[in-house]
């Protein structure tokens, strides 16, 4: 079925996914799911928290921030508590002070999701960091000041670098006034 549709439709909906198509566009929303997060976490040692797993839409190995769903295991989970939950999920780590700094689309011609990105900071070591037990995550932690080739050593050996990466060292930059 294709063609312009005044109202919304949806074609498609599975457990996690819908398809959607409105005025003759198509596009992805999540069910179940009110928000995205992710979080820069820097360490009190000056180490920026990066995670690595597979990711079968790529079919590679992609270098992330800490990230996932909000109001998927409990609904109207507030952002903040998601990032927190996720935070410690991936990383083991617990964070005494998260900073919303940036809010905006994951890729605006694809899907309505939006993400919000938050500063993690006075972190402490709370738990093993090994994700919901359906993922195969590695935690790398990389001095601030060494993150650039770090990431670049990475691609070399044919990973990928989430864009929300560079986002959030952005973020941290600017709040450092560099």
């Amino acid at each position: 079925m294709s063609g312009k549709t005044s109202d919304s439709d949806t074609p498609y909906e599975g457990k996690y996914l819908r398809i959607k198509r409105s005025n003759g566009w198509e596009f992805v929303q999540r069910t179940k799911v009110t928000g995205v997060v992710a979080m820069l976490a820097i360490t009190d040692e000056n180490k920026v928290l990066l995670i690595e797993q597979f990711r079968p839409p790529l079919g590679k190995t992609v270098v992330e921030i800490p990230a996932g769903l909000a109001g998927d295991i409990s609904e109207g989970e507030p952002l903040v508590e998601a990032a927190r939950r996720e935070l410690l999920e991936e990383t083991g780590y617990d964070a005494a002070e998260l900073e919303q700094v940036f809010e905006g689309p994951s890729s605006a011609g694809l899907t309505d999701e939006v993400i919000t990105i938050f500063l993690a900071r006075e972190l402490k070591k709370a738990g093993m960091g090994v994700g919901d037990g359906s993922e195969k995550i590695t935690l790398h932690e990389i001095p601030l000041a060494e993150v650039d080739r770090w990431l670049k050593s990475r691609q070399a050996l044919g990973h990928i670098v989430d864009s929300r990466v560079y986002t959030a060292l952005y973020f941290e930059l600017r709040s450092r006034g560099r």
